[in-house]
């Protein structure tokens, strides 16, 4: 299963972030997102991209419902 996940900005660096969730960093590309980002804002990052700029109580939102459906091998 493929998913996109809610994910906090670490880090920029010209087209490419650092973006965290429950602990785990991940490198993902913002050159097709087409909106400024910056760090502290929150992505859906879905394979290597960010696709979509999240305002934070919607991300954790998502994030809280993600963990009651999906168990921790779901998620990996």
């Amino acid at each position: 299963m493929c998913l996109g996940v809610p994910m906090k900005i670490l880090s920029k660096d010209g087209d490419i972030i650092v973006a965290e969730v429950d602990g785990v960093q991940k490198e993902a590309s913002i050159m097709i997102l087409g909106e400024e980002v910056n760090v502290g804002d929150y992505v859906i990052v879905h394979a290597g991209f960010a696709i979509s700029r999240l305002d934070e109580e919607y991300a954790e939102e998502t994030l809280r419902l993600m963990k009651e459906v999906f168990s921790p091998e779901d998620m990996q």
